[in-house]
């Protein structure tokens, strides 16, 4: 094998729990391939299926620990497989996090992570989120230092949620989808004086993209992306 081959298998086996929703992985499958292409690396990916429904049932009921052992046991199949790191391409399911941390069976390159050190990089103070509703109305975001994370109101929170779980179910976002979620950011950036609305739900890459979002914003999907391959080429380095 020649150097250039030894490069392009430098990123190893990636595994990804697809399926949270269809869209979702779709997302992160064709994004990461053009990301390792655009390397010069050949993708070495693996896919699970998650069962969507029940992962968005426990995190409604906040049943952490029983989401926990069942992602585990999706890691278990990735590891099986030859995976030797892994994401959970959601923000929703995070709620588990520091369950899961004890319990996967590979390393875990997450969302939250990614997220918190671009917040914290941009020095933003100020935010507010769209995305699922456990997403927003718990304390995902609990570990951002010197950030207040400001929740819309009640009906707008529904509007929110409501539009985000029709988009995860159609796996498309309509015209009307894009200008309700884009006014309502205009509206919480200005009257909350916020520093950006976070993205903060893979299926919004349905609606808002780095050229059509013209608002202060960061695109937790987009970041967590570049995080995965930055460290995919820094354990190839």
């Amino acid at each position: 094998m020649d150097n250039r081959d030894d490069q392009h298998q430098a990123s190893g086996t990636f595994g990804l729990v697809a399926g949270l929703g269809m869209g979702a992985g779709i997302f992160y499958y064709r994004s990461l391939v053009n990301a390792h292409l655009s390397s010069g690396l050949s993708p070495r990916l693996l896919l699970v299926h998650a069962d969507v429904r029940r992962v968005m049932a426990h995190a409604a009921a906040r049943e952490t620990q029983l989401l926990a052992t069942y992602l585990a046991g999706l890691l278990h199949q990735l590891a099986d497989g030859g995976a030797r790191i892994g994401t959970i391409p959601a923000v929703s399911p995070q709620i588990c996090a520091q369950e899961l941390a004890e319990i996967a069976p590979i390393p875990l390159l997450g969302p939250l992570d990614a997220i918190v050190t671009e917040i914290e990089r941009r020095k933003l103070q100020r935010i507010g989120i769209f995305g699922a509703r456990v997403t927003i109305e718990t304390n995902l975001f609990g570990r951002l230092q010197n950030v207040e994370v400001v929740k819309p109101s009640p009906a707008e929170i529904d509007l929110i949620a409501n539009t985000y779980q029709r988009i995860v179910e159609d796996e498309h976002a309509s015209q009307q989808d894009y200008e309700n979620l884009r006014a309502l950011a205009h509206t919480l950036i200005q009257r909350e004086r916020l520093d950006a609305m976070l993205l903060a739900g893979t299926d919004l890459s349905f609606v808002f993209n780095p050229e059509n979002a013209d608002f202060p914003h960061v695109d937790g999907a987009r970041v967590h992306i570049n995080s995965i391959m930055r460290r995919l080429a820094s354990d190839g380095s």
